[in-house]
């Protein structure tokens, strides 16, 4: 029951800001919860180095480019701290030695679906993709519009095989409307799509095209083939037979503007190289700031590592996870998210702990009573429930499950009021049922807050009431 989970690779054209920090938290509980129940998981993440963007943003600034890019990959691997994230392996594609091998790898076994001829056609630099439209909505700039000899991979071969895979569901797409969109686009028909660009236009950064230099892989190409390079596809290594051919599940997560190069594209890669495909794709939608989606360029970017530096981890790791909707974009504000962490962990989680804490040490002398009944807490259902709502890949549910659980603890406590209790039998029984509570959530909040629930752990074991998450709203 292997489980191998991805990010998707962000361009290293600026720094990374608040919306990698929500796939990267998202991806690590995915993690962190298959570990929890004794799974085998590999959780791989990593920057895409060769996209044309990076170029022009390193000469923007009058930088080298492969210094450029290397600083901006590192700030991206750095996140693993301030995040508390338990990725297992990085690759940055411009400088694994693992990558460009496996790309070139990955063009000859699909090169029966490759030929060579002339595009005419816009393309936009934001988003690194051919279009028709003489505007991107994502970017809301003008494309450029390009004339120029490339390779061509014939996609359209795979339409019929690619409607079937997403109709019957082999490849699982989460939530259904981004599903619903993909079939709509597959049977709306698929044109062959360009797979390099002239090695001139980047002054050769990127793969070579194998056998033609004048070429480099189109990025799009490069960046996906990651999720197997980093397996050591070039060599059909151990731990690619070990993570993708026999994996139980293969999971990518990525956000809404990138769905139809991993749905479409990148099944069609794997289609014609003959190929296991990926099992499952989770789509998130964007944060936002006043409706704005996060970008550098858009002047709105959130630095993740400053936010955890001024509010801590729990609490913005708890408002990625709480908060943001499964569907549709989520505003982004400092004040919503003090004022999540102040109600579900300083008022809520941490404040049950510390009370029923307390109440132990003030009416039993400290001593902790072993673990009581349920007691209708929902103590019992929370592993389940928390299963659920991460095999629907509902971050927002499981965290909810989490709450309830503490919300009826603490109403438990203001029903029974311990400390008037005079029968020392049931005064164990209540307290023993709290304890139960905090536990059991305590342990299932590991992969979503590690640092919060380890300090409660400690917490509970120790008899120490000290609150284990401040106050932020003063």
């Amino acid at each position: 029951m292997s489980f191998y989970v991805t990010t998707a690779i962000p361009y290293v054209n600026a720094a990374p800001h608040l919306g990698h920090a929500l796939e990267l938290v998202q991806a690590d509980v995915l993690a962190r919860h298959r570990r929890l129940r004794g799974q085998p998981v590999r959780f791989l993440t990593g920057t895409d180095d060769n996209a044309l963007k990076n170029v022009a943003a390193a000469r923007a600034a009058g930088v080298d480019v492969r210094a450029f890019v290397g600083g901006n990959s590192a700030r991206f691997a750095a996140l693993r701290g301030p995040l508390d994230l338990s990725f297992d392996d990085f690759i940055a594609t411009g400088t694994d030695h693992r990558h460009a091998p496996g790309v070139h790898r990955l063009w000859r076994e699909t090169a029966h679906d490759l030929y060579r001829r002339r595009y005419v056609g816009r393309y936009c630099g934001g988003c690194e993709a051919f279009t028709d439209a003489a505007h991107c909505a994502e970017h809301r700039l003008p494309t450029e519009r390009v004339a120029e000899e490339n390779w061509f991979f014939r996609l359209s071969r795979h339409a019929d095989a690619l409607l079937d895979i997403l109709e019957s569901g082999r490849v699982r797409v989460e939530p259904a409307a981004r599903r619903n969109e993909l079939l709509a686009f597959v049977r709306s028909g698929l044109s062959d799509v360009s797979v390099s660009r002239p090695a001139a236009r980047s002054d050769g950064w990127g793969v070579p095209v194998p056998d033609d230099p004048g070429q480099v892989v189109y990025v799009w190409w490069d960046a996906l083939a990651n999720y197997v390079t980093a397996l050591g596809y070039a060599t059909d290594d151990a731990a690619y037979r070990r993570w993708w051919v026999d994996s139980t599940e293969r999971v990518h997560v990525i956000g809404k503007g990138i769905v139809r190069f991993h749905a479409v594209y990148w099944l069609a890669l794997l289609l014609s190289a003959g190929q296991p495909l990926p099992t499952t794709i989770v789509v998130h939608d964007y944060l936002t700031v006043d409706g704005a989606k996060l970008a550098k360029s858009a002047g709105n970017a959130v630095d993740p590592a400053a936010l955890v530096a001024r509010y801590g981890v729990d609490a913005v790791r708890w408002w990625l996870l709480r908060d943001v909707a499964p569907l549709g974009d989520t505003d982004f504000t400092v004040r919503r998210l003090v004022a999540r962490a102040d109600r579900d962990l300083a008022n809520g989680i941490g404040n049950l702990v510390s009370r029923t804490l307390g109440l132990v040490r003030h009416l039993r002398d400290g001593a902790i009573p072993r673990s009581g009944p349920d007691a209708g807490l929902g103590t019992a259902q929370l592993p389940a429930r928390v299963d659920e709502a991460l095999r629907r890949f509902d971050f927002r549910a499981a965290t909810g499950a989490l709450w309830t659980v503490v919300d009826a603890a603490n109403r438990y406590v203001n029903a029974t009021r311990p400390w008037e209790l005079t029968d020392a039998g049931r005064l164990d029984e209540v307290l023993g049922s709290l304890v139960h509570a905090c536990r059991a959530v305590t342990h299932e909040l590991g992969p979503f807050l590690p640092a919060g629930a380890e300090r409660l752990r400690n917490r509970l074991d120790t008899g120490a009431a000290a609150p284990a998450f401040p106050r932020l709203g003063g």
